[in-house]
């Protein structure tokens, strides 16, 4: 073999081992989301954005589904997810773990997000205060607009939740806490109004068993999030690939649909400062 053989078959061997390295992400993107629905319909809601994402960053997407709000975290900081779909309580923890996770886009949506208080349709209840002594559901111990801020704005309303309820629950999802409302299994519930309106709009809550008998005030919620270690250009192109997807585009629209966003906007760490400190006063952080 010649030297300069030599040469070229170190350099290919070099480079494969770099390809092949942990944590190198250059032909994978990983991907993941907080699973405040159920996997399946996570996945549908993902698809057509991967494949766009795919192509525009001209990467393999790898959809990586978890079981927890706690795996995701743990995955951005273990550097075994690149990319993630993280609520505003989830995205502090991770920049807490972390120190550097970076928040590249949020829909206009999250600005002034909400959520809604819910009891069966047929109950005495009709205020906040009325919850007091009645058994109640939250979604997950980690959602932001299942848990967090409801517990915040319930603290405010002057109710304590493990002391004023009859008994405190946790269903794990939005559409499960509605399931739970509406058989009975609880008296009460909150989750995000937008997983209400997608199910209301869809047919699979039924208005005459289940009802909203509060709206919490508006707060910064969820945002896709990167690692912190990513390579800043592939930070730049997935950022822009978000902040592009316009509603004019019908294919476009109709991922943006899936998202439930008008469209998606820049966002900064400093937006979360309000979910931190509500986390704090909850003590849900030490």
């Amino acid at each position: 073999m010649s030297r300069l053989s030599r040469i070229i078959l170190i350099i290919a061997v070099s480079a494969l081992s770099l390809l092949s390295a942990p944590g190198f992400a250059a032909e994978v993107l990983r991907v993941s989301a907080i699973p405040d629905e159920s996997p399946t319909e996570l996945f549908r809601k993902f698809k057509p954005l991967g494949e766009h994402l795919e192509k525009e960053l001209g990467m393999k997407i790898e959809w990586t589904p978890v079981t927890d709000y706690a795996a995701v975290v743990e995955g951005l900081a273990a550097g075994k997810i690149d990319l993630a779909w993280l609520g505003g309580f989830t995205f502090v923890q991770a920049r807490l773990k972390t120190g550097n996770a970076i928040p590249v886009a949020q829909r206009v949506e999250d600005e002034k997000f909400t959520s809604k208080f819910i009891v069966p349709a047929n109950s005495d209840v009709k205020d906040l205060q009325d919850l007091k002594g009645k058994t109640f559901a939250f979604g997950s111990v980690s959602s932001t607009s299942g848990h967090l801020m409801p517990r915040y704005f319930l603290q405010q309303a002057g109710i304590n939740p493990d002391q004023d309820f009859k008994r405190v629950a946790f269903s794990g999802a939005h559409d499960a806490t509605v399931a739970w409302v509406a058989s009975g299994k609880a008296e009460a519930g909150v989750l995000n109004a937008s997983v209400w309106d997608k199910l209301l709009e869809s047919g699979k809550v039924d208005p005459k068993q289940v009802k909203v008998i509060a709206t919490t005030p508006p707060y910064y919620d969820y945002n896709w999030t990167v690692r912190g270690d990513l390579d800043p250009a592939l930070v730049k192109k997935i950022t822009a690939v978000f902040l592009n997807l316009d509603p004019a585009d019908p294919a476009h629209k109709a991922i943006l649909e899936l998202q439930r966003a008008t469209r998606f906007i820049p966002t900064k760490p400093e937006n979360y400062k309000g979910i931190e400190n509500a986390a704090r006063s909850a003590g849900l952080l030490k």
